[in-house]
C-alpha cells in the first residue's frame, strides 16, 4: 500500500475520494516536541550567523508599518475605542485615569506652583 493509498479512501464507489485529516509530520507532533525542534533551529541559525537580529531602527520601522496596517481597519479601531471607553466608565482602570491626569498637568505646565 502506498502513501497515497493510505491517505485517500473511496466514498461509496461514486468516484470521489476523501482525504484523511490526520496530521502528519511536524504538524502531527506534540507542541512540546515542536518547540524543541524550533529552538534547535534557532540556536543553529545564531551560531552559523544566519539569524537576523533587528536593530532598534528596524524594529521601530516594523512596528510603524504594523500600526499603519492595523489602523486602516476602521471596524477594528472602533472596537478598540469602545473597549477603552467601557473600561474607563466601569472604574476598572482607576490607576490609568490618575496617570492620565498627571501627564496632562505635566504636559500643559499647570499646577507647578512656580508661577
Amino acid at each position: 500500500m502506498t502513501n497515497s493509498d493510505r491517505n485517500h479512501t473511496s466514498s461509496k464507489g461514486d468516484g470521489r475520494t476523501q482525504v484523511s485529516t490526520r496530521r502528519r509530520g511536524f504538524a502531527g507532533m506534540d507542541p512540546e516536541r515542536q518547540r524543541q525542534i524550533a529552538s534547535m533551529g534557532g540556536r543553529a541559525a545564531h551560531e552559523s550567523g544566519n539569524a537576523h537580529e533587528f536593530t532598534s531602527e528596524e524594529a521601530r520601522e516594523a512596528g510603524r508599518k504594523g500600526g499603519e496596517a492595523v489602523s486602516r481597519n476602521r471596524e477594528h479601531m472602533a472596537a478598540i475605542g469602545r473597549r477603552g471607553g467601557e473600561a474607563s466608565r466601569s472604574g476598572e482602570n482607576g490607576s490609568r485615569r490618575e496617570g492620565a491626569g498627571r501627564s496632562q498637568a505635566a504636559a500643559g505646565g499647570q499646577n507647578r506652583g512656580t508661577d
